[in-house]
Protein backbone atom coordinates (compact mmCIF):
# COMPACT_ATOMS: atom_id res chain seq x y z
CA UNK A 1 0.00 0.00 0.00
CA UNK A 2 0.96 3.35 -1.06
CA UNK A 3 0.26 6.94 1.14
CA UNK A 4 0.84 10.44 0.48
CA UNK A 5 2.98 10.85 3.55
CA UNK A 6 4.35 8.46 6.39
CA UNK A 7 5.96 9.91 9.14
CA UNK A 8 8.75 7.64 10.24
CA UNK A 9 11.09 7.26 13.72
CA UNK A 10 8.76 9.41 16.24
CA UNK A 11 7.60 8.17 19.26
CA UNK A 12 3.68 8.35 18.87
CA UNK A 13 0.93 9.37 21.32
CA UNK A 14 -2.33 7.33 21.02
CA UNK A 15 -5.37 6.95 23.25
CA UNK A 16 -3.97 3.35 23.93
CA UNK A 17 -0.40 4.50 24.95
CA UNK A 18 2.68 5.77 23.77
CA UNK A 19 4.44 3.59 20.95
CA UNK A 20 7.27 3.45 18.62
CA UNK A 21 5.57 3.34 14.77
CA UNK A 22 4.79 4.78 11.74
CA UNK A 23 1.70 6.86 10.78
CA UNK A 24 0.74 6.60 7.08
CA UNK A 25 -1.58 9.22 5.73
CA UNK A 26 -3.67 9.38 3.02
CA UNK A 27 -6.31 11.43 1.60
CA UNK A 28 -6.13 13.61 4.84
CA UNK A 29 -6.81 10.92 7.20
CA UNK A 30 -4.77 8.41 9.13
CA UNK A 31 -4.66 5.32 7.04
CA UNK A 32 -2.23 3.36 8.92
CA UNK A 33 -0.18 2.83 12.09
CA UNK A 34 2.44 0.38 11.70
CA UNK A 35 6.35 -0.94 11.30
CA UNK A 36 7.74 -0.45 8.10
CA UNK A 37 4.89 0.66 6.35
CA UNK A 38 6.20 1.05 2.74
CA UNK A 39 5.81 4.01 0.50
CA UNK A 40 4.42 7.09 0.25
CA UNK A 41 4.93 10.05 -2.03
CA UNK A 42 6.57 12.04 0.87
CA UNK A 43 8.34 10.77 4.30
CA UNK A 44 8.98 12.90 7.26
CA UNK A 45 11.59 11.78 9.34
CA UNK A 46 11.12 12.16 12.77
CA UNK A 47 13.86 10.68 15.21
CA UNK A 48 13.72 12.44 18.38
CA UNK A 49 10.33 13.88 17.71
CA UNK A 50 6.84 12.85 19.66
CA UNK A 51 3.69 13.03 17.41
CA UNK A 52 1.37 14.27 19.51
CA UNK A 53 -2.34 14.69 18.25
CA UNK A 54 -2.94 18.83 16.96
CA UNK A 55 -4.00 20.73 19.48
CA UNK A 56 -7.41 21.51 20.21
CA UNK A 57 -8.44 24.73 21.86
CA UNK A 58 -11.66 24.88 23.10
CA UNK A 59 -11.87 28.81 24.65
CA UNK A 60 -10.37 31.09 22.06
CA UNK A 61 -11.77 35.09 21.35
CA UNK A 62 -11.35 36.00 17.64
CA UNK A 63 -12.61 39.35 16.10
CA UNK A 64 -15.36 39.54 19.29
CA UNK A 65 -17.12 42.81 19.77
CA UNK A 66 -15.59 44.04 22.60
CA UNK A 67 -17.49 47.72 22.95
CA UNK A 68 -17.24 51.05 21.94
CA UNK A 69 -13.88 52.20 19.87
CA UNK A 70 -12.30 48.62 21.39
CA UNK A 71 -11.22 46.11 19.11
CA UNK A 72 -9.69 42.61 20.06
CA UNK A 73 -6.09 42.40 18.15
CA UNK A 74 -6.71 39.29 16.58
CA UNK A 75 -8.74 38.54 13.74
CA UNK A 76 -8.88 34.80 12.24
CA UNK A 77 -5.97 35.09 9.85
CA UNK A 78 -3.69 36.39 12.83
CA UNK A 79 -5.67 34.10 15.44
CA UNK A 80 -5.28 30.71 13.52
CA UNK A 81 -1.39 31.60 12.19
CA UNK A 82 -0.47 32.10 16.13
CA UNK A 83 -2.66 28.90 16.85
CA UNK A 84 -0.93 26.48 14.36
CA UNK A 85 2.56 27.99 15.45
CA UNK A 86 1.56 26.55 18.76
CA UNK A 87 0.67 23.46 18.05
CA UNK A 88 -3.11 23.55 17.60
CA UNK A 89 -4.75 22.56 14.97
CA UNK A 90 -8.21 23.07 15.42
CA UNK A 91 -9.88 26.55 17.81
CA UNK A 92 -13.59 26.99 18.90
CA UNK A 93 -14.24 30.60 18.97
CA UNK A 94 -17.18 32.47 20.64
CA UNK A 95 -19.82 33.67 18.59
CA UNK A 96 -20.87 36.90 20.28
CA UNK A 97 -24.11 38.77 19.23
CA UNK A 98 -23.63 42.85 18.63
CA UNK A 99 -26.14 44.84 20.16
CA UNK A 100 -29.27 44.35 18.25
CA UNK A 101 -28.56 41.70 16.65
CA UNK A 102 -30.36 38.05 16.46
CA UNK A 103 -28.19 34.89 17.06
CA UNK A 104 -28.46 33.69 13.71
CA UNK A 105 -27.59 36.70 12.22
CA UNK A 106 -24.29 36.51 14.51
CA UNK A 107 -23.54 33.15 13.40
CA UNK A 108 -23.65 34.08 9.70
CA UNK A 109 -21.02 37.39 10.47
CA UNK A 110 -18.72 35.28 11.87
CA UNK A 111 -18.83 32.20 9.06
CA UNK A 112 -18.05 35.16 6.89
CA UNK A 113 -14.91 36.70 8.85
CA UNK A 114 -13.49 33.56 8.79
CA UNK A 115 -14.12 32.35 5.20
CA UNK A 116 -10.72 31.78 3.82
CA UNK A 117 -8.61 33.31 6.50
CA UNK A 118 -8.03 30.21 8.94
CA UNK A 119 -4.94 28.06 9.13
CA UNK A 120 -6.33 25.79 11.10
CA UNK A 121 -10.23 24.62 11.44
CA UNK A 122 -12.52 26.27 13.20
CA UNK A 123 -16.05 26.02 14.97
CA UNK A 124 -18.36 28.37 16.84
CA UNK A 125 -19.70 28.23 20.62
CA UNK A 126 -23.31 30.38 20.48
CA UNK A 127 -22.89 32.97 23.38
CA UNK A 128 -26.46 33.42 24.53
CA UNK A 129 -27.05 37.05 26.21
CA UNK A 130 -30.44 37.53 24.95
CA UNK A 131 -33.95 34.55 25.80
CA UNK A 132 -36.69 36.00 23.74
CA UNK A 133 -38.75 33.84 22.15
CA UNK A 134 -37.13 33.66 18.74
CA UNK A 135 -33.40 33.43 20.50
CA UNK A 136 -34.70 30.23 22.50
CA UNK A 137 -37.32 28.59 20.13
CA UNK A 138 -35.87 29.30 16.49
CA UNK A 139 -32.34 30.36 16.26
CA UNK A 140 -31.24 28.38 18.83
CA UNK A 141 -32.67 24.80 17.73
CA UNK A 142 -31.68 25.65 14.18
CA UNK A 143 -28.33 26.55 15.00
CA UNK A 144 -27.05 23.33 16.85
CA UNK A 145 -28.96 21.44 14.44
CA UNK A 146 -27.20 23.01 11.83
CA UNK A 147 -23.55 21.94 14.09
CA UNK A 148 -23.50 24.37 16.76
CA UNK A 149 -23.47 21.98 19.02
CA UNK A 150 -22.51 24.24 22.51
CA UNK A 151 -23.13 27.47 23.87
CA UNK A 152 -22.05 29.61 26.86
CA UNK A 153 -24.07 31.87 29.20
CA UNK A 154 -22.08 34.07 31.41
CA UNK A 155 -23.10 35.00 35.43
CA UNK A 156 -21.24 38.57 35.14
CA UNK A 157 -20.37 41.12 32.83
CA UNK A 158 -22.99 43.95 32.45
CA UNK A 159 -24.84 43.10 28.86
CA UNK A 160 -24.04 39.20 29.13
CA UNK A 161 -25.21 38.38 32.76
CA UNK A 162 -28.41 36.40 32.41
CA UNK A 163 -30.60 35.49 35.69
CA UNK A 164 -30.99 32.49 37.14
CA UNK A 165 -34.57 32.25 35.23
CA UNK A 166 -33.06 32.94 32.16
CA UNK A 167 -30.01 30.70 32.27
CA UNK A 168 -32.38 28.07 33.16
CA UNK A 169 -34.39 28.53 30.56
CA UNK A 170 -31.25 28.45 28.15
CA UNK A 171 -30.48 25.08 29.77
CA UNK A 172 -33.96 23.82 29.09
CA UNK A 173 -33.20 24.21 24.86
CA UNK A 174 -29.64 22.78 25.33
CA UNK A 175 -31.47 19.49 27.07
CA UNK A 176 -34.04 19.58 24.43
CA UNK A 177 -31.64 20.35 21.73
CA UNK A 178 -28.56 17.98 22.29
CA UNK A 179 -26.12 20.97 23.02
CA UNK A 180 -23.76 21.01 25.77
CA UNK A 181 -23.88 24.35 27.87
CA UNK A 182 -20.76 26.42 29.16
CA UNK A 183 -21.06 28.85 31.75
CA UNK A 184 -18.68 31.64 32.84
CA UNK A 185 -19.28 31.42 36.68
CA UNK A 186 -18.60 34.55 38.70
CA UNK A 187 -21.22 36.55 40.86
CA UNK A 188 -22.16 39.75 39.00
CA UNK A 189 -23.73 41.48 42.33
CA UNK A 190 -21.27 40.65 44.34
CA UNK A 191 -18.47 42.05 42.25
CA UNK A 192 -20.17 45.19 41.26
CA UNK A 193 -20.80 45.49 44.74
CA UNK A 194 -16.98 45.27 45.46
CA UNK A 195 -15.97 47.87 42.47
CA UNK A 196 -17.92 50.58 43.40
CA UNK A 197 -16.16 50.30 46.86
CA UNK A 198 -13.27 50.02 45.50
CA UNK A 199 -13.44 53.52 43.77
CA UNK A 200 -15.35 55.43 46.64
CA UNK A 201 -11.92 54.22 48.37
CA UNK A 202 -9.98 55.52 45.66
CA UNK A 203 -8.29 52.09 44.67
CA UNK A 204 -8.49 52.55 40.75
CA UNK A 205 -5.19 50.49 40.11
CA UNK A 206 -5.01 47.36 37.56
CA UNK A 207 -4.47 45.58 40.99
CA UNK A 208 -8.11 46.01 42.18
CA UNK A 209 -9.61 44.12 39.47
CA UNK A 210 -8.26 41.02 41.05
CA UNK A 211 -9.25 42.28 44.34
CA UNK A 212 -12.87 42.96 43.17
CA UNK A 213 -13.32 39.34 41.96
CA UNK A 214 -11.72 37.67 44.49
CA UNK A 215 -12.41 33.62 45.16
CA UNK A 216 -15.57 33.95 47.20
CA UNK A 217 -17.82 35.33 43.79
CA UNK A 218 -16.20 32.88 41.91
CA UNK A 219 -16.61 29.56 44.01
CA UNK A 220 -20.63 30.75 45.04
CA UNK A 221 -20.96 31.08 41.14
CA UNK A 222 -19.75 28.03 40.41
CA UNK A 223 -22.21 26.12 43.31
CA UNK A 224 -24.93 28.12 42.00
CA UNK A 225 -24.24 26.99 38.25
CA UNK A 226 -24.15 23.33 38.86
CA UNK A 227 -27.45 23.60 41.05
CA UNK A 228 -29.37 25.36 38.38
CA UNK A 229 -27.76 22.16 35.91
CA UNK A 230 -28.84 19.78 38.36
CA UNK A 231 -32.26 21.41 38.28
CA UNK A 232 -32.68 20.85 34.95
CA UNK A 233 -30.74 18.12 34.44
CA UNK A 234 -28.31 18.61 31.43
CA UNK A 235 -24.40 18.67 31.89
CA UNK A 236 -22.35 21.65 31.81
CA UNK A 237 -18.84 22.62 31.55
CA UNK A 238 -17.21 25.03 33.97
CA UNK A 239 -14.89 27.39 32.32
CA UNK A 240 -11.86 28.63 33.47
CA UNK A 241 -11.48 27.17 36.97
CA UNK A 242 -9.02 29.59 38.83
CA UNK A 243 -8.56 28.40 42.39
CA UNK A 244 -9.39 25.16 44.56
CA UNK A 245 -12.18 26.15 46.38
CA UNK A 246 -14.25 26.62 42.78
CA UNK A 247 -12.32 23.26 41.60
CA UNK A 248 -13.76 21.87 45.17
CA UNK A 249 -17.64 22.84 44.54
CA UNK A 250 -16.92 20.71 41.11
CA UNK A 251 -15.80 17.84 43.23
CA UNK A 252 -18.78 18.67 45.57
CA UNK A 253 -21.57 18.44 42.80
CA UNK A 254 -20.09 15.67 41.31
CA UNK A 255 -20.20 13.26 44.10
CA UNK A 256 -23.98 14.47 44.05
CA UNK A 257 -24.46 13.33 40.75
CA UNK A 258 -23.81 16.09 38.94
CA UNK A 259 -22.20 15.84 34.94
CA UNK A 260 -20.14 18.52 35.18
CA UNK A 261 -16.93 19.20 33.37
CA UNK A 262 -13.79 21.33 33.99
CA UNK A 263 -11.52 23.64 31.99
CA UNK A 264 -8.55 25.90 33.76
CA UNK A 265 -5.90 27.73 31.41
CA UNK A 266 -1.89 28.45 31.98
CA UNK A 267 -2.59 32.12 33.48
CA UNK A 268 -3.72 29.86 37.05
CA UNK A 269 -0.34 27.83 37.00
CA UNK A 270 2.28 30.76 36.09
CA UNK A 271 0.84 33.99 36.82
CA UNK A 272 -0.44 35.53 39.83
CA UNK A 273 -2.50 38.86 41.23
CA UNK A 274 0.69 40.65 41.75
CA UNK A 275 1.62 40.32 38.44
CA UNK A 276 -1.29 43.26 38.13
CA UNK A 277 0.63 45.21 40.58
CA UNK A 278 3.33 46.29 38.27
CA UNK A 279 4.51 49.66 38.12
CA UNK A 280 2.89 52.13 35.96
CA UNK A 281 0.10 50.77 34.12
CA UNK A 282 1.99 47.34 33.70
CA UNK A 283 -0.07 45.23 35.40
CA UNK A 284 -2.90 46.07 32.75
CA UNK A 285 -1.34 43.45 30.40
CA UNK A 286 -2.54 40.35 32.43
CA UNK A 287 -6.35 41.97 33.23
CA UNK A 288 -8.62 38.80 32.47
CA UNK A 289 -11.13 37.06 34.55
CA UNK A 290 -11.20 35.25 36.81
CA UNK A 291 -8.33 36.74 37.46
CA UNK A 292 -4.81 35.14 38.36
CA UNK A 293 -4.62 33.95 41.70
CA UNK A 294 -1.98 33.51 44.63
CA UNK A 295 0.89 31.20 44.14
CA UNK A 296 -0.58 29.37 46.51
CA UNK A 297 -3.62 28.13 44.30
CA UNK A 298 -1.13 26.59 42.09
CA UNK A 299 -0.79 23.86 43.74
CA UNK A 300 -4.60 22.98 43.79
CA UNK A 301 -4.89 23.94 40.18
CA UNK A 302 -1.86 21.47 39.32
CA UNK A 303 -3.58 18.55 41.33
CA UNK A 304 -6.67 18.97 39.65
CA UNK A 305 -4.99 18.85 36.28
CA UNK A 306 -2.89 15.64 37.50
CA UNK A 307 -5.93 14.01 38.78
CA UNK A 308 -8.11 14.13 36.32
CA UNK A 309 -10.70 16.51 37.91
CA UNK A 310 -9.73 18.64 34.96
CA UNK A 311 -10.55 17.82 31.43
CA UNK A 312 -9.59 20.80 29.52
CA UNK A 313 -6.55 22.68 29.31
CA UNK A 314 -7.71 25.93 27.39
CA UNK A 315 -6.32 29.44 26.57
CA UNK A 316 -9.42 31.41 27.09
CA UNK A 317 -7.50 33.42 24.25
CA UNK A 318 -8.45 37.00 24.71
CA UNK A 319 -6.21 39.04 23.09
CA UNK A 320 -5.78 42.98 23.02
CA UNK A 321 -3.00 45.21 22.16
CA UNK A 322 -1.04 47.10 25.05
CA UNK A 323 0.04 50.48 23.55
CA UNK A 324 -3.38 51.57 22.10
CA UNK A 325 -6.53 53.06 22.72
CA UNK A 326 -8.30 50.76 21.23
CA UNK A 327 -7.22 48.05 23.57
CA UNK A 328 -5.75 48.21 26.84
CA UNK A 329 -4.83 52.25 26.98
CA UNK A 330 -8.80 52.59 26.40
CA UNK A 331 -10.18 55.71 27.24
CA UNK A 332 -10.22 56.02 31.00
CA UNK A 333 -8.11 52.94 31.76
CA UNK A 334 -5.52 54.81 33.41
CA UNK A 335 -8.15 56.18 35.73
CA UNK A 336 -9.96 53.12 36.88
CA UNK A 337 -9.25 49.09 36.34
CA UNK A 338 -13.14 49.11 35.53
CA UNK A 339 -12.04 50.22 31.95
CA UNK A 340 -9.44 48.12 30.94
CA UNK A 341 -9.99 45.63 28.49
CA UNK A 342 -10.94 42.14 29.84
CA UNK A 343 -8.65 39.28 28.23
CA UNK A 344 -4.87 38.48 27.92
CA UNK A 345 -3.61 36.22 24.55
CA UNK A 346 -2.34 32.85 25.03
CA UNK A 347 -3.39 30.91 22.34
CA UNK A 348 0.17 30.01 20.89
CA UNK A 349 1.95 29.63 24.20
CA UNK A 350 -0.78 27.29 25.76
CA UNK A 351 0.77 24.00 24.67
CA UNK A 352 4.29 24.77 25.46
CA UNK A 353 3.70 26.13 28.41
CA UNK A 354 1.86 23.01 30.06
CA UNK A 355 4.12 20.64 27.79
CA UNK A 356 6.66 22.42 30.11
CA UNK A 357 5.54 22.37 33.41
CA UNK A 358 3.78 19.21 32.79
CA UNK A 359 5.38 17.01 30.74
CA UNK A 360 9.16 18.15 31.41
CA UNK A 361 8.42 18.42 35.03
CA UNK A 362 7.26 14.94 35.16
CA UNK A 363 4.10 15.97 36.35
CA UNK A 364 2.25 14.43 33.16
CA UNK A 365 2.55 11.39 31.04
CA UNK A 366 2.26 12.24 27.63
CA UNK A 367 -0.68 10.43 27.17
CA UNK A 368 -2.55 12.97 29.92
CA UNK A 369 -1.14 15.77 28.30
CA UNK A 370 -2.61 14.67 24.99
CA UNK A 371 -5.77 14.37 26.49
CA UNK A 372 -6.27 17.57 28.24
CA UNK A 373 -5.24 19.11 25.20
CA UNK A 374 -6.90 17.53 22.20
CA UNK A 375 -8.56 14.58 23.00
CA UNK A 376 -11.09 15.95 26.18
CA UNK A 377 -12.24 18.90 23.66
CA UNK A 378 -13.27 16.54 20.78
CA UNK A 379 -14.90 14.21 23.10
CA UNK A 380 -17.05 17.13 24.54
CA UNK A 381 -17.37 19.26 21.87
CA UNK A 382 -18.72 17.01 19.23
CA UNK A 383 -15.48 16.99 17.09
CA UNK A 384 -15.76 13.14 15.98
CA UNK A 385 -12.42 12.78 13.73
CA UNK A 386 -10.51 14.97 15.37
CA UNK A 387 -7.93 15.00 18.88
CA UNK A 388 -6.40 11.55 18.75
CA UNK A 389 -4.07 9.73 16.65
CA UNK A 390 -6.17 6.52 15.21
CA UNK A 391 -7.03 5.52 12.16
CA UNK A 392 -10.00 6.85 10.18
CA UNK A 393 -8.98 10.11 12.10
CA UNK A 394 -8.04 13.49 10.52
CA UNK A 395 -4.48 13.46 9.88
CA UNK A 396 -4.21 16.05 12.78
CA UNK A 397 -0.67 15.87 14.04
CA UNK A 398 2.07 17.87 15.94
CA UNK A 399 5.55 16.86 16.29
CA UNK A 400 7.27 17.63 19.62
CA UNK A 401 10.79 18.41 20.19
CA UNK A 402 10.60 17.88 24.19
CA UNK A 403 14.76 18.37 24.32
CA UNK A 404 13.80 22.31 22.41
CA UNK A 405 14.55 25.21 25.33
CA UNK A 406 13.06 28.47 24.38
CA UNK A 407 12.13 31.94 25.82
CA UNK A 408 8.71 33.31 25.03
CA UNK A 409 9.10 36.30 22.92
CA UNK A 410 6.73 38.69 21.87
CA UNK A 411 8.69 39.39 18.83
CA UNK A 412 8.71 35.55 18.26
CA UNK A 413 5.03 35.02 18.59
CA UNK A 414 2.49 35.25 15.58
CA UNK A 415 -0.72 37.09 17.40
CA UNK A 416 -2.07 39.89 16.81
CA UNK A 417 -1.23 42.04 20.13
CA UNK A 418 1.48 43.62 20.94
CA UNK A 419 2.77 42.25 24.21
CA UNK A 420 2.52 38.84 25.89
CA UNK A 421 1.98 37.91 29.78
CA UNK A 422 4.69 35.21 29.56
CA UNK A 423 7.37 37.53 28.01
CA UNK A 424 11.04 35.61 29.09
CA UNK A 425 9.08 32.96 30.66
CA UNK A 426 11.48 29.64 29.93
CA UNK A 427 9.83 26.39 28.56
CA UNK A 428 11.72 23.11 27.90
CA UNK A 429 9.72 21.09 24.87
CA UNK A 430 8.32 23.07 21.48
CA UNK A 431 5.89 22.19 18.62
CA UNK A 432 8.10 21.88 15.39
CA UNK A 433 5.66 20.88 12.74
CA UNK A 434 2.14 21.15 12.82
CA UNK A 435 -0.10 18.98 10.07
CA UNK A 436 -3.63 20.08 9.96
CA UNK A 437 -5.18 16.98 7.38
CA UNK A 438 -1.85 15.80 6.35
CA UNK A 439 -0.80 19.24 5.22
CA UNK A 440 2.33 20.94 7.23
CA UNK A 441 0.90 24.21 8.13
CA UNK A 442 3.88 24.70 10.30
CA UNK A 443 7.31 23.91 10.37
CA UNK A 444 9.93 25.19 12.38
CA UNK A 445 8.53 28.48 13.35
CA UNK A 446 7.44 28.92 9.92
CA UNK A 447 3.61 29.43 9.55
CA UNK A 448 3.63 27.71 5.79
CA UNK A 449 1.42 27.96 2.67
CA UNK A 450 -2.28 29.70 1.90
CA UNK A 451 -5.40 29.09 4.45
CA UNK A 452 -6.80 25.54 4.38
CA UNK A 453 -8.79 25.48 7.47
CA UNK A 454 -12.06 24.52 7.51
CA UNK A 455 -15.51 25.53 9.40
CA UNK A 456 -16.20 22.03 11.34
CA UNK A 457 -19.85 21.52 11.91
CA UNK A 458 -20.29 19.09 15.28
CA UNK A 459 -22.12 16.25 16.24
CA UNK A 460 -24.12 16.16 19.65
CA UNK A 461 -21.54 15.88 22.40
CA UNK A 462 -20.16 12.63 23.36
CA UNK A 463 -21.41 12.95 26.85
CA UNK A 464 -24.80 13.86 25.86
CA UNK A 465 -25.30 10.45 23.63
Amino acid sequence: MSFDTIIRGARVVTPAGVTRCEIGISSGRIAALGLSLGDATKVIEAEGLIAMPGGIDSHVHISQPSGPGIEMADDFSSATRAAVAGGNTTVLPFCLPEEGQSLRDAVAAYHAKAAGQCHCDVSFHLIVKATDPITLGQDLPALIAAGHTSLKVFMTYQGLALSDREILEVMSVAKAQGALVMVHAENEDAIEFLRDKAEREGNTDPLFHARTRPVPVEREATHRAITLAEIVDVPLTIVHVSNGESLEEIRRGRARGAKVFAETCPQYITLTAEDLDRAGFEGAKYVCSPPPRAASDWQAIWSGICNGDFELFSSDHCPFRFADPAGKDAPGARKSFRNIPNGIPGVETRLPILFSEGVSKGRLSLERFAALTATNHARLYGLKDKGAIMVGMDADIVLWDPEMTREIRQDDLHHGSDYTPWEGFTVLGWPVRTILRGETVMQDGDVQGAPIGSHIARSAPEVLL
